[in-house]
């Protein structure tokens, strides 16, 4: 079985870090997920969501599918033609590409806060 599944991934998207593509609601669909993509050449793992990492609950329980870097263009396509995702989820998914950006987000929100807090204390006292 897996000289099967090892005999059809395409070296294409074999290359670099995982990101996610598709979010499951448990272990079946997941697997239906890794399926499709599979016939496609691209390589996929799951685990579980975070914040659902609970032994005990067994199948049940959000799952992650993640994919190399280099297939993630093709896996949204594949999902896209399975009807699987939609344009707004392959447009807001997978993990924040730029953690600068991320990180100057941040400091601005976090200045806002303090000049808002600043100008409190300055109009009461």
């Amino acid at each position: 079985m897996a000289d099967d599944v090892a005999g059809r991934i395409d070296p294409r998207y074999s290359h670099g870090e995982l990101v996610r593509v598709a979010r499951a609601q448990h272990q079946a669909e997941a697997e239906f997920v890794q399926s499709l993509l599979i016939e496609e050449g691209i390589p996929s793992m799951v685990r579980r969501s975070a914040g659902f990492d609970v032994p005990d609950m067994l199948a049940a329980g959000p799952r992650d599918v993640l994919v190399p870097s280099s297939g993630e263009i093709a896996a949204r396509e594949v999902l896209l033609q399975a009807d699987y995702l939609d344009e707004a989820q392959t447009q807001a998914g997978g993990p924040v590409r730029n953690p600068g950006r991320l990180l100057v987000g941040l400091l601005a929100f976090v200045a806002l806060v303090g000049v808002i807090a600043w100008l409190g204390t300055e109009l009461i006292g």
